[in-house]
């Protein structure tokens, strides 16, 4: 018998924060939609928000190891039913109301103010009835290249217990692996799946991504370092230390997958745990396979099953158009003229070649792009938490940019959520940003990504520039400010430029001015070219490595 998430007993084990997630999960196969999960710190009474048939709903969830939910609960509903604006307002529990509270909503209800109250049999009720809950979600069709991808995933895993996903990111590599999940247990539905991801943002994020690949017969889990749950049967998504403590106990899933698949390296408590679950099938998913220490994670995985990278997913239309334009006009000319006496290291070249861009240059060229673009939503991604903090004030004070914020590790994880939430809903109109969007992040509203100057890395790179590549019903591109101080950034440029060259098919073309990467001083981008013969060999190359250069005289300055 599958382990049910609205199963009873399993509600009581769950925990306040569990009964809220199984509630959001419900709310889905109720039909609602825009399922927001607002539980934590002046939620204003609300733990969930939900659309239905145009109407707002706020729920208040009450989690209980027996005792009664008092009266007072349909007054923190209410509340949030005022702050929120909903139409409707329900309590939630796992276990009962007493008579007061039915009473204190009887009262109501008889001056107009409806409160829903649903116990643990009603849950149960809405659960089994499959008038009401639906047995799965609206099923997502799949692109060509992800059926092609999922094929080819599960075609490795059969005969080889092993294998490799590569997509970029906006191409759906979580979508690939959640049908190989539901596949898998479509099988062997009694079979255990573990889902390992490097942080519990990320975590919670894929759960709740399965839950449109899986039947509401299969539940799912949290296991991090703030749930540990005595029963794994089902779907777990974990952090790598906590699966890795319940692996030495014995816990052995079928299937595991290794999301941001990168993060694996020759050691340390991810390999670890990958060495205790030899047995089972591994496969790895990533949209940036290169690690810094030069690791090959092939060697976890096997050669890659399937790849589909930026390149091929601009090129072919599946990820948005891109404009993107190089700010290297602040070259050190003077230097360029002697360069070629030396032979300097990709360190000297950035620190010497470079000039500092200032932030109140970004600010102009953010603007006169704002200007132009319809419905702007911008990132900026920046070196340092300082430099996030100090541009966001620099960028509200800008008339139409006074909410501008900030958002890196440094904030509670409820402020990140706020903050990305009121983006989203587009109360506020840009971010900066730190690494915290790098990886998990889904925000595809935004179509105007400017890098301040940020340091060197491909997988970094990558990974903010995918932030932009997500296609959405109105969204004909996406705008990129590249204000480079990395020669390597540039060889990434000209060689993504190159390879979307090399192909003229362009399958599902959007618009017809098409993807374009251009450099803001032509004579910047003439001297880069030829400074830049091996683009791709360049672009992955150690701060020592030395570069032999031409004679620049030809190029003026």
């Amino acid at each position: 018998m599958t382990a049910k998430f609205m199963a009873l007993d399993f509600l009581r084990r769950v925990g306040p924060f569990g009964f809220t997630r199984q509630l959001e999960r419900l709310a889905l196969h109720l039909g609602f939609t825009d399922v927001v999960n607002i539980d934590g710190a002046n939620d204003q009474g609300g733990d969930i928000l939900a659309t239905r048939e145009g109407r707002l709903w706020v729920f208040q969830a009450k989690w209980k190891e027996g005792a009664a939910v008092p009266p007072s609960a349909i007054d923190e509903v209410l509340e949030a039913k005022a702050h929120y604006g909903a139409d409707h307002a329900v309590v939630v529990t796992n276990s009962r109301f007493g008579p007061l509270t039915h009473k204190r909503r009887d009262s109501l209800a008889a001056v107009g103010m409806r409160v829903e109250l649903w116990a643990d049999q009603e849950l149960a009720d809405l659960y089994s009835d499959d008038r009401f809950a639906a047995e799965r979600l609206p099923s997502r069709r799949l692109r060509p290249y992800q059926g092609e991808a999922l094929r080819a995933v599960i075609g490795d895993l059969e005969s080889a217990d092993r294998a490799l996903l590569i997509l970029a990111t906006g191409l759906g590599k979580t979508v690939v692996g959640g049908e190989v999940i539901d596949r898998h247990l479509r099988q062997s539905p009694q079979d255990k799946v573990l889902i390992v991801a490097p942080a519990k943002d990320l975590v919670e994020q894929l759960e709740r991504a399965l839950w449109h690949h899986l039947p509401k017969s299969v539940r799912t889990q949290l296991l991090t370092g703030d749930h540990r749950p005595d029963d794994l049967r089902g779907v777990t998504c974990a952090t790598p230390a906590s699966a890795l403590s319940y692996a030495r106990a014995g816990y052995r899933p079928a299937l595991v997958m290794v999301d941001e698949a990168h993060h694996v390296s020759e050691d340390g408590q991810l390999a670890e745990l990958l060495d205790v679950l030899h047995a089972s099938q591994i496969f790895g998913v990533t949209a940036t396979p290169w690690r810094g220490d030069r690791f090959d994670i092939r060697t976890r995985f096997g050669e890659p099953s399937y790849t589909l990278g930026i390149e091929d997913g601009m090129r072919l239309g599946y990820l948005s158009e891109v404009r993107y334009r190089l700010y290297s006009d602040n070259i050190d000319w003077d230097f360029v003229r002697g360069v070629s006496d030396h032979s300097y290291s990709i360190k000297d070249l950035n620190a010497r070649l470079f000039l500092p861009e200032r932030d109140e240059g970004v600010r102009e060229k953010l603007m006169e792009v704002w200007g132009r673009t319809q419905h702007p939503r911008v990132v900026v991604f920046c070196r340092t938490i300082e430099h996030a903090e100090r541009l966001a004030a620099l960028l509200a004070e800008v008339p139409q940019w006074r909410g501008a914020l900030a958002v890196h590790a440094d904030l509670s994880k409820r402020e990140r959520q706020s903050r990305l939430m009121s983006f989203r809903s587009g109360e506020v109109p840009i971010l900066t940003a730190v690494d915290i969007l790098n990886e998990g992040v889904d925000i595809p509203d935004v179509n105007i990504l400017c890098f301040a100057r940020v340091t060197h890395s491909r997988r970094i790179f990558v990974q903010q520039l995918g932030r932009g590549l997500r296609l959405r019903p109105g969204k004909s591109h996406v705008e990129v400010l590249d204000f480079v101080s990395d020669i390597r950034r540039i060889a990434a440029i000209l060689n993504i430029r190159r390879q979307i060259a090399e192909d003229e098919v362009e399958t599902l073309r959007l618009r017809e001015r098409g993807t374009s990467f251009d450099f803001a001083d032509k004579r910047a981008e003439s001297l880069m070219r030829e400074w830049i013969e091996d683009a791709a060999s360049l672009e992955t190359s150690l701060d020592k490595s030395r570069l032999q250069f031409p004679d620049p005289a030809a190029f003026g300055g």
